[in-house]
């Protein structure tokens, strides 16, 4: 499995937010750090409020922090959260057309590969991934 780029931002976002925490710290900022696009990760950082990993506020004192402490976020659920429209092929998406569809074997062993990525994660929290706090500080600040 790979991750596609709107998940891996997730992630960052989520890492910076827990190495920062309780600091309030806006999507500009994060964006900055990274050098990503400030208007892609706005659209992550919603999906991330949307599915209740952040708390965002808007406005002068405004940026995102985590809605719950990160011992509690597990990897393996904002994965999940954020690639779940991405299908594993083409056959587990909307447009299917495939010839061998119908007798097909492949379909179960990628399910089960899939579940089996997310699963290799979901013991994995923020807090266990942002453990090495003061080295990661010191990189995302500089």
């Amino acid at each position: 499995m790979q991750l596609d780029k709107f998940t891996d931002y997730a992630l960052r976002i989520l890492m910076t937010l827990a190495v920062r925490a309780p600091a309030r710290v806006p999507t500009s900022e994060i964006a900055g750090l990274y050098g990503l696009s400030e208007n892609h990760l706005s659209k992550v950082a919603t999906q991330l409020a949307r599915d209740g990993f952040v708390l965002s506020e808007r406005g002068r004192n405004g940026g995102m922090v985590l809605a719950r402490p990160a011992d509690q976020i597990s990897t393996g659920a904002v994965v999940r959260a954020m690639m779940r429209d991405d299908p594993v092929a083409e056959c587990f998406g909307a447009n299917t057309s495939c010839r061998i569809l119908p007798a097909c074997g492949l379909r179960a062993p990628l399910a089960a590969a899939q579940e089996a990525f997310f699963a290799a994660l979901d013991p994995h929290t923020l807090a266990d991934i942002t453990r090495n706090r003061a080295t990661l500080t010191a990189l995302i600040l500089t």
